[in-house]
């Protein structure tokens, strides 16, 4: 395990959490290929897909509506994955039928393009659609947050992966979150099938998670301020 890299009073240095992330896979939320469900039941899915399966072995993660997923089976086809409770309990795979579109990603190589932000594949809530409209070129998308305290989590021009898919807040109330997408990013994923009171999956962006535990840890003894994370970027 890598040791805590100190720095003065200030705790965790953010080169320390970016080795950290090095320790289990990691997506971009930038979606490969939307394939299509073909089965899905309490404890595995099956997905029909081509492009991710041009590399793809026996244990290797894959994003399936942002969530991170383990191979256990492929073809020239399709890919298993195995589901287990805890995934079908938090997500929105429970609403899944045969038929549906899903958002793959593989994770990221070291040496891959970071196109989007980092995103774990460990799905925080499930979001209801609110509304999701056409204005001129661009789309905006209204969730509904499940609980109120969940948006301490997101600020304005912050990060959130929707099903998977990397994207940027608006605007936001304590029980809702805006996301302006391009059409490009609707054409290209799963958004384009959405409706109003579907669910989605939805993770925060870690660094707000990382700040929280760490503004907790000692009451704030490291005297961690607002000036502090906005000029160390994680604000």
């Amino acid at each position: 395990m890598i040791e805590p890299h100190k720095t003065g009073s200030y705790g965790y240095k953010l080169d320390y959490l970016i080795q950290s992330w090095y320790n289990w896979p990691m997506f971009t939320g930038i979606i490969e290929e939307v394939g299509q469900l073909k089965s899905i039941s309490n404890d595995s899915i099956t997905i029909k897909c081509s492009k991710i399966l041009e590399d793809i072995n026996v244990g290797e993660s894959i994003a399936v509506n942002g969530i991170c997923l383990t191979v256990t089976n492929y073809s020239s086809r399709e890919f298993s994955a195995d589901v287990s409770m805890e995934t079908s309990q938090v997500t929105n795979f429970k609403n899944l039928k045969s038929g549906d579109l899903i958002n793959l990603e593989r994770a990221m190589p070291l040496n891959g393009r970071f196109g989007g932000h980092i995103v774990s594949g460990h799905i925080d809530c499930v979001g209801k659609v609110k509304s999701i409209n056409k204005l001129d070129k661009f789309y905006n998308l209204e969730l509904e947050l499940p609980n109120s305290s969940y948006s301490k989590y997101f600020v304005n021009k912050g990060s959130i992966a929707i099903n998977g898919i990397s994207l940027t807040i608006y605007d936001l109330t304590d029980k809702t979150v805006n996301i302006a997408i391009i059409p490009h990013t609707v054409e290209e994923t799963n958004l384009k099938t959405l409706s109003k009171r579907d669910n989605v999956n939805i993770e925060f962006d870690i660094l707000a998670k990382y700040v929280e535990k760490n503004l907790l840890l000692d009451d704030n003894k490291n005297n961690i301020t607002e000036d502090f994370l906005i000029e160390n970027g994680f604000v």
